[in-house]
């Protein structure tokens, strides 16, 4: 098949388009024809090399983390699919490799495709409406009337998770560019903060709930605005002790994690906060709670630009300099 290969860590220099073999099909996976693949920030930092620490793989590797196409084939003890279902996935994180014509995957990371939806918007959203549904749903617990905020609200992550928290009831704002405004008072955003003119420290206060996907001054800042009790929750601060556990990381790995996260646990006890960090999990029974959202129009997919799957290096190179105006970059089949 058909493949794109990180064959050294390092920049695109390391990647190329390939023969890879087939996909072996265990006797729960499911495999998959691949139709459309989203493009993340979690794929260069996997080519670059930066959490070979947290994701041993081995080289040469297919990369990519989200899909939708159609079942081709099934393992023995499938029962949830049949050949010709239409599904979409976030592979789990040791078998990844969606920039490819066909990928096996276990049937419990898989669920069916969004009717409403095409294959590309379908493959614009596992990753991020998974993490948005762990941190807003699953950690954070959101419940109607509390007031979460969203940073970066018109990207790929914090279009979807608006429009959940949303969803769940709560009061939601949204930092953006102001090119974006418009954007995030569409995807339902009570409170829009454009960040070029206004800083979100001095505007809001008393929130239950951030969700964090910049790391850094935002996530310090972001703990100044909770009430006591509120929880930031980060895709991009530094990984904590809990997140150590889930890993199963060794003794070193779980030490250096501790001390990453040290400072900013520290800060978040001293205004009576939580720092969590959150690395999503592939789940297609998450994906299953999020599909009626989608289909009654709920959550919509955000989706920037569609490169045929032969450009995909330049789809990532599209991703890896900023250019995306909104929501996420697909790359598709012909």
């Amino acid at each position: 098949m058909k493949a794109f290969m990180v064959e050294k860590y390092g920049d695109q220099a390391g990647m190329r388009a390939a023969e890879a073999p087939d996909p072996q099909v265990g006797a729960d996976d499911v495999l998959v024809k691949i139709h459309a693949a989203g493009v993340n920030p979690l794929d260069m930092k996997i080519r670059n090399g930066d959490l070979k620490a947290i994701l041993p793989y081995r080289l040469p590797l297919v990369l990519g983390n989200d899909l939708a196409g159609t079942v081709v084939r099934v393992g023995p003890s499938v029962d949830r699919f049949a050949v010709g279902d239409e599904v979409y996935a976030r592979p789990h994180k040791d078998r990844i490799g969606t920039f490819a014509e066909l990928i096996a995957v276990h049937q419990d990371d898989l669920a069916p495709k969004p009717a409403t939806l095409t294959m590309a918007e379908a493959a614009s959203l596992p990753l991020v409406a998974l993490t948005a549904w762990q941190a807003l749903v699953e950690r954070a617990r959101v419940q109607p009337g509390q007031k979460v905020l969203v940073h970066a609200g018109a990207g790929g992550l914090g279009s979807i998770a608006v429009q959940l928290a949303k969803a769940l009831g709560a009061h939601v704002a949204t930092t953006v560019s102001t090119a974006k405004v418009d954007l995030a008072w569409d995807l339902g955003a009570d409170v829009v903060i454009d960040y070029r003119t206004q800083d979100f420290e001095e505007v809001l206060d008393d929130y239950d709930v951030v969700l964090d996907s910049l790391g850094g001054e935002n996530l310090a800042k972001s703990l100044r605005v909770l009430k006591p009790g509120g929880m930031v929750i980060s895709v991009a601060g530094p990984p904590d002790p809990a997140f150590a556990r889930e890993l199963g990381a060794n003794p070193i790995l779980r030490l250096a994690m501790t001390a990453l996260s040290f400072r900013t646990r520290r800060k978040a006890r001293r205004h009576g906060v939580t720092y969590s960090f959150l690395f999503m999990k592939a789940s297609g029974d998450q994906l299953r709670e999020l599909t009626p959202l989608i289909d009654t129009g709920k959550i919509r997919p955000v989706v920037d630009r569609v490169f045929p799957f032969e450009e995909t290096l330049q789809a990532m190179e599209y991703v890896e300099r900023g250019r995306a105006k909104a929501g996420k970059v697909v790359v598709a089949m012909t």
